[in-house]
């Protein structure tokens, strides 16, 4: 014990090990891909076949699939060994725009432990049109707009990815403008009206196209936006910002309405033309419902809680407009710092609240951690109390196994309530505790045991046959069936003794009977051995060492009679009045435990010569005793007197 506790002198896991296979584990993963929208139940993988296991072996080490996430969306058919989807998977809302998407799964079997990883694959379906985010879009251009001059559009949003995805923009037919798709570093793509010949507002003041974006699809998608054009009056300046793009790193525990940054666009035009105000541009709704921008400072404020986990960073277009309509982009970069506000997590797995108490390495629980945080914030301590005989294994990343460090004894503890930290490394710890309790099952491991090692009866001769003359008792510290006893007669060293024929013993509560009248001449004594064994499997066996039965009836049963002394006034100078009456003739038998199966009670005095100790029976206390039974004449046994000496 002290050589393991130097070993795990705290018996704690740390955390951040990054991956941590069992000898038995697979080292890669079992790779499949399925088509988003596909039904629930279909078939994905014969995972006996993948995994080189034989038919039926998953059913019967208790395989099952655990997915990284809280939902289970995949099932195990274990007579098959087929992989399902238990559900209908849409890749846009498990992954969004991440390519490729992937769900991770684990597969546990059981005796002995194993793990295997697998990654499940979803194709996406071109089931997403384009769509932009407003209906009409409002465009002012100055006459003196130049050939050439690139204004930007709304951009529209397609949720389906790669050549499902968008692919470009086109516009309707006209002579002053064409449209042009330019691709952006983060994978978008933007529209960007071109002017091809100069505007003259006198004579076209304004202008009414149609925008369309396409995807790649089969057949493609579109969708479209209404773009009005004014063409306005001279404004030959438009603002711009004097930083982009701008960048800023705010904690995300970071109060609501708190400025994070300030923006600044200047327009060189005078008077209402060089008058600037800044809005979002191209706001995503998620993007407006996180940040908002004052029109007048520039000032960019928080109105939704950040998490870091959720998003890392955001990236915010903003717009500089001055009074003639002239406009100016920028972009402001928004990274978000994790602090440590997410505790450590604890999921179960797997839970067996009944041990047997004999069997050492057996797996109590396999549960897994994980902490939302990163860096040192995510990183963590497992660790159960010390003075448990449990230990914790390490199995896959972030993975544990419960199991017992050595055999149990369940009649010393039968029940244990093992308390599972998990505390992270960030500042201030934060940490997550769970209770389980664990039973232990009892197994047949105690003998039965007697009260006594050896008993000796007393039984008068010429007994009633069936005459009850003792009892013998036996315990067992085990439970349940475990500890019923069941007795019995050994058969007896002397082979010539007729046990069989002389006593018997009920099997349920050890009670012995003599099954003839014994004859005192003929038997003076007779040892025999009884024999208890419990129910259990395997049946564990005790032999009591001796059991004896004299037909010796002792005087000394006589203490047992209850007596109540007489007090008379005439007894108080030591004489008394004897009657004349027998002594009762028929004081029969003794049980076991050495008490008489009858009592009888009777007045006694001292007789006038009290040096003699001599007692005299006066009268029964309760005379209806001896006439109980009027059938049977009552004689004098000469075996017995009417008065006794005591020294």
């Amino acid at each position: 014990m002290k050589k393991l506790e130097r070993v795990h002198p705290n018996r704690q896991v740390l955390a951040f090990i990054l991956v941590v296979f069992l000898s038995r584990a697979r080292p890669e993963p079992i790779c499949y891909s399925v088509l988003e929208e596909t039904e629930s139940g279909s078939f994905v993988a014969h995972l006996t076949k993948d995994l080189g296991l034989g038919t039926g072996e998953l059913a019967a080490r208790s395989a099952r699939v655990v997915s990284d996430d809280d939902k289970q969306r995949l099932q195990l058919d274990g007579q098959t060994g087929d992989l399902l989807l238990r559900e209908k998977l849409d890749r846009e809302e498990l992954c969004g725009r991440i390519e490729p998407c992937v769900l991770y799964f684990q597969v546990f079997l059981e005796m002995p432990v194993q793990f295997f990883q697998g990654e499940l694959m979803i194709q996406d379906i071109n089931d997403h049109s384009p769509v932009f985010p407003a209906r009409e879009v409002l465009l002012k251009i100055p006459e003196n707009s130049q050939p050439g001059t690139l204004f930007p559009l709304l951009i529209a949003e397609d949720l389906d990815v790669g050549s499902n995805g968008l692919q470009k923009y086109t516009i309707s037919p006209n002579s002053h403008f064409h449209v042009l798709t330019r691709n952006h570093s983060e994978g978008k793509k933007y529209p960007d009206l071109v002017q091809d010949k100069p505007l003259d507002r006198e004579e076209q003041p304004e202008f009414s196209l149609t925008l369309v974006a396409l995807d790649g699809g089969s057949p493609p998608r579109s969708g479209t936006v209404m773009v009005r054009i004014l063409i306005i009056d001279v404004n030959d300046n438009a603002p711009e910002f004097v930083h982009t793009p701008y960048r800023v790193q705010v904690l995300e525990n970071i109060p609501l309405d708190s400025p994070i940054l300030r923006v600044l666009a200047r327009d060189a035009d005078a008077g209402n033309f060089g008058s600037v105000s800044y809005g979002l541009f191209q706001a995503s709704d998620e993007i407006k419902q996180t940040f908002a921008i004052n029109e007048v400072t520039g000032d960019i404020l928080l109105k939704k809680k950040l998490d870091f986990e959720k998003d890392k960073s955001y990236h915010v277009e903003i717009e500089a407009t001055d009074g003639g309509g002239l406009s100016g982009k920028g972009t402001v970069v928004i990274e978000v710092v994790d602090v440590n506000d997410n505790p450590p997590e604890l999921i179960i797995s797997s839970l067996t609240s009944s041990i047997p108490e004999n069997a050492p390495e057996t797996v109590v629980s396999i549960f897994r951690i994980r902490d939302r945080d990163s860096g040192d914030n995510g990183k963590m301590i497992c660790s159960i109390p010390d003075n448990l005989p449990f230990i914790l294994k390490p199995t896959l990343k972030n993975f544990y196994t419960l199991v017992t460090e050595r055999p149990l004894d369940r009649e010393t503890r039968d029940e244990y309530n093992i308390t599972m930290t998990v505390t992270d490394l960030g500042t201030p710890r934060l940490k997550t505790q769970q209770s389980i309790t664990v039973l232990v099952s009892d197994i047949n491991d105690n003998a039965p045991a007697f009260t006594q090692t050896s008993y000796t009866l007393f039984v008068r001769e010429n007994n009633s046959p069936a005459l009850h003359i003792g009892s013998v008792s036996a315990t067992d510290k085990d439970s349940g069936t475990n500890a019923q006893v069941t007795y019995s007669l050994l058969p007896p060293q002397d082979p010539h003794l007729p046990l069989a024929s002389l006593v018997s013993i009920n099997a349920d509560n050890g009670h012995l009977f003599a099954l003839r009248s014994l004859d005192y001449e003929a038997l003076q004594a007779f040892e025999f051995r009884v024999g208890a064994t419990d129910r259990g499997s395997p049946t564990v066996y005790l032999v009591v060492a001796l059991a004896s039965v004299s037909s010796l009836f002792l005087f000394s049963v006589l203490l047992f009679v209850a007596v109540r002394l007489c007090r008379r006034s005439r007894a108080s100078v030591g004489g008394c009045s004897v009657p004349e009456g027998p002594f009762p003739g028929h004081l029969v038998d003794v049980s076991g435990t050495g008490t008489l199966s009858q009592s009888y009670q009777y007045e006694v005095c001292l007789s006038g010569d009290s040096g003699t100790g001599e007692f005299k029976f006066l009268k029964p206390i309760f005379p209806n005793l001896l006439g109980q039974d009027t059938g049977r004449e009552i004689k004098e046994n000469p075996n017995f007197r009417n008065s006794f000496v005591f020294s």
